[in-house]
C-alpha cells in the first residue's frame, strides 16, 4: 500500500513538473514573440483550468483520456498564440506616453508639429513625406515631389520601413539575446513594425526651442540595400541633437524596389535611367533638407552626409554623382565604400543588373513591366536579395566612383571615414574557415601568385589560426580595403580625410560590424550594464570629433587627442586608448593594389 502511494505521488509530481516546464516555454514564446496581453491572460486562465481538471475529473480517467487532455491543452495554447499575434503598429517618435506637442513649423508642403522627448531637451519630427509614394505607376520611376497636405500634419510616429522581407518577432528577440546581449522585457513593444512600399519619409531631431544656423547631419541607414529602418536606437538622432546639432534620416527604396535595372525602364525614363532608384530617393531627401531645414533651425549650407555599411556605400556613390553636387559639404562613412577599382559589395555592372532583371522576370512568369508594376509589393519582396546593388546608369552615376575620383570629380570638401576591428565577425558566424578549406578560400579570391603571397603572409597550421586569419582577410576584402582606396583618392585630390579604426570591446557588439554606431551617435543607454564608464568616455570623445567635423570640417578640438589628416599610413585607434597608430593590413593592401590595378592621380 505504501509503495502504491509513493508511486501515485511521484506521478502527481511528474505531471505538475511537465506542466510547469511547458507553461514556462509558452510564456517565453509569448514574450519573445511580442504577443499581446490577451495571450498572457488566456494562457494563465487555461493553465489554471487544466490544473483543476487534472486534479479532478481527469485524475479518475484512463491514461488515454488524460493524454487527450494534454493534447487539448497544447491545441488551446496554439490557438492562444494565434489569437494574440502582435498587431502591426507604427513606431512612436518618442518613448513617452502622451508626449507634449511642439510648436507648428512650416515646410514646403504645409504645416506640421512634432513631439518632445521626456526631458523636453529634443524635438522629434517623424514621418515627414519628402516625395510622393512610389507605388502603382510610380514604381521604378524617379521620385516625384510630395503633395501638399491640408491642416497640420502630426509628425509623431515613424513611417513604415521600406518594403522588405521581415523576420518573425521571436527571431528578432533571439537575435537581441544571442547577438546583442541586451534584450529587455517590456509591455510597450507588443506589436510588429510596419513595412510598406510607401516609405519615402524623413525624420528630424533638433535641440528644443528656437535655434538657427545649426549644422545638419543627414544619415543613410545600412542593411545591404535590402533591409533596415530609420528608427533604430543605435543611430537615433537624439544623442547628437542633445549636443546642439540637427540630425535627419530617411527611408529609401530597398532591394528590387530600389535597385531593379531593366532596359525597358531606362527607355521609358525621361532621363534614361534605371537601377538607382534608392540613390535617387536619397538625393530627393537631401534636396528637401536643403530647401526646408532652416524651418527647424538648420543651416542648409552646412550639411554633412553620413552612413554606415550599405548606407556608407551610398554616401561614397553620392560623392561622385552630379545630381548630388551642392547638397552636402562633407561626409562621414562607416564600414563600407564603392570606391575601389572593384567594389566588394553593393555594386555591379549594368550588364549584370540587366541579366538579373531578365532572370527575375522569367521567374515571375515572363512578366512584363506593366505586370510587374501591378503585382503586390509582397509578391516581389522575395527578390530583394537579387537586386540590392548600385550600378552605373549614366545619370545618377555616369561612371564608377573610382573613375570619377581619378578625374578629380567629387562633391565632398572633407571626409571622416573608418572601419572596425572585426567587421566580418557577424557574417562568418555560420561559415567559419578551418584548416581544410582555408587555402581554397584564399585561392578563390587571390589567383595564382597572389594566392601564394597571401598564404605566405597569413600562414595557418591549425583550425583556430585558419578561422582567425580568414576573418581578418575577409574583413579587408569586404570592408577595409575600399576605405584605404578612398583615403588615397582623397589625398590625391587634396581633400582633408580623417580615418579611424574602432577596436573597443564591450558586452554587446564590441568591434563587430556596426558596433561603433552607438558611440559615434552618442546613444549608449545610461543604465545599460553592457557598457562601462570607459565606453561612455569613448563615446564622448568619438562624438566630440563628429560634432567638430560637422561644424568646421576638422574633427580636432580642445580636450581631444590629435587626429592627423591624410597620411595613408596612420589611423586614429578608438579603443581603451584613443591614439594614432600605424594603419593595419598594409602588406595585404599592397597585394590587392597589384591584383586590382589600383592607381591614383592628383589634380
Amino acid at each position: 500500500m505504501a509503495e502504491k502511494k509513493r508511486s501515485e505521488a511521484k506521478k502527481g509530481r511528474g505531471w505538475i513538473m511537465l506542466l510547469i516546464i511547458l507553461t514556462l516555454i509558452l510564456f517565453a514564446v509569448l514574450e519573445l514573440g511580442k504577443h499581446t496581453l490577451l495571450g498572457w491572460g488566456l494562457a494563465l486562465v487555461l493553465t489554471i483550468g487544466f490544473i483543476l481538471l487534472r486534479r479532478g475529473i481527469l485524475a479518475r480517467r484512463s491514461a488515454w483520456v488524460r493524454l487527450l487532455g494534454w493534447i487539448g491543452l497544447l491545441a488551446a495554447w496554439a490557438l492562444i498564440l494565434w489569437l494574440s499575434w502582435p498587431p502591426v503598429r507604427p513606431v512612436p517618435a518618442v518613448n513617452v506616453k502622451n508626449p507634449q506637442i511642439t510648436p507648428v513649423r512650416h515646410v514646403r508642403e504645409g504645416d506640421l508639429t512634432g513631439v518632445y522627448t521626456a526631458d523636453h531637451q529634443v524635438e522629434v519630427y517623424a514621418g515627414i513625406p519628402y516625395a510622393a509614394p512610389p507605388v502603382g505607376n510610380l514604381r521604378w520611376r524617379e521620385p516625384q515631389p510630395a503633395e501638399p497636405w491640408e491642416g497640420i500634419l502630426a509628425a509623431d510616429h515613424f513611417a513604415p520601413m521600406s518594403m522588405q522581407t521581415q523576420n518573425l518577432p521571436i527571431y528578432n528577440s533571439l537575435a537581441q539575446i544571442i547577438g546583442y546581449h541586451d534584450y529587455s522585457i517590456s509591455l510597450d513593444d507588443q506589436y510588429r513594425e510596419p513595412a510598406s512600399e510607401d516609405s519615402l519619409y524623413l525624420n528630424i531631431w533638433k535641440p528644443a526651442g528656437d535655434v538657427s544656423g545649426l549644422p545638419v547631419l543627414v544619415y543613410i541607414h545600412g542593411g545591404s540595400l535590402q533591409t533596415g529602418q530609420p528608427w533604430y536606437a543605435d543611430y537615433s538622432g537624439e544623442g547628437l541633437a542633445r549636443e546642439g546639432v540637427i540630425v535627419v534620416n530617411m527611408g529609401y527604396r530597398l532591394g528590387i524596389f530600389g535597385f531593379f535595372a531593366d532596359p525597358e525602364l531606362a527607355a521609358e525614363s525621361p532621363n534614361g535611367t534605371t537601377g538607382n532608384y534608392g540613390l535617387l530617393d536619397q538625393i530627393a531627401a537631401l534636396r528637401w533638407v536643403r530647401d526646408n531645414i532652416s524651418a527647424f533651425g538648420g543651416d542648409p549650407d552646412n550639411i554633412t552626409l553620413s552612413g554606415e555599411s550599405a548606407g556608407s556605400a551610398c554616401v561614397t556613390a553620392l560623392c561622385t554623382s552630379p545630381l548630388a553636387a551642392g547638397l552636402f559639404e562633407r561626409v562621414i562613412a562607416e564600414s563600407s565604400t564603392v570606391t575601389a577599382p572593384v567594389p566588394a559589395h553593393s555594386f555591379r555592372s549594368l550588364e549584370d543588373a540587366y541579366k538579373a532583371a531578365a532572370n527575375t522576370r522569367k521567374r515571375l512568369g515572363d512578366a512584363t513591366i506593366e505586370e510587374l508594376r501591378a503585382m503586390p509589393a509582397e509578391a516581389l519582396a522575395g527578390e530583394l536579395s537579387v537586386h540590392h546593388h548600385i550600378t552605373v546608369d549614366g545619370y545618377v552615376l555616369p561612371e564608377t566612383p573610382y573613375e570619377s575620383y581619378a578625374k578629380g570629380i567629387h562633391n565632398e570638401k572633407a571626409q571622416l571615414q573608418g572601419f572596425n576591428l572585426e567587421e566580418s565577425a557577424p557574417f562568418l558566424l555560420f561559415s567559419q574557415a578551418n584548416l581544410k578549406n582555408y587555402e581554397s578560400r584564399i585561392r578563390r579570391i587571390f589567383p595564382g601568385e597572389y594566392g601564394d603571397r597571401v598564404l605566405a603572409l597569413y600562414p595557418a597550421t591549425t583550425d583556430a589560426q585558419a578561422r582567425s586569419r580568414w576573418a581578418e582577410i575577409d574583413s579587408v576584402l569586404l570592408f577595409t580595403y575600399g576605405h584605404y582606396c578612398w583615403e588615397r583618392q582623397a589625398i590625391a585630390q587634396q581633400i582633408p580625410v580623417y580615418v579611424y579604426h574602432f577596436v573597443k570591446d564591450n558586452g554587446r557588439l564590441g568591434a563587430w560590424h556596426s558596433g561603433e554606431e552607438v558611440y559615434l551617435y552618442r546613444n549608449i543607454p545610461a543604465d545599460s550594464p553592457l557598457y562601462t564608464q570607459a565606453d561612455h568616455r569613448l563615446s564622448e570623445i568619438f562624438s566630440g570629433y563628429i560634432l567638430n567635423f560637422m561644424w568646421t570640417g576638422d574633427p580636432n578640438g580642445e580636450g581631444l587627442p590629435h587626429w592627423s589628416s591624410g597620411t595613408a599610413t596612420t589611423v586614429l585607434e578608438l579603443g581603451d586608448e584613443v591614439k594614432e597608430t600605424p594603419a593595419p593590413y598594409q602588406d595585404l593592401y599592397r597585394i590587392m593594389d597589384e591584383m586590382y590595378g589600383f592607381t591614383v592621380s592628383g589634380p
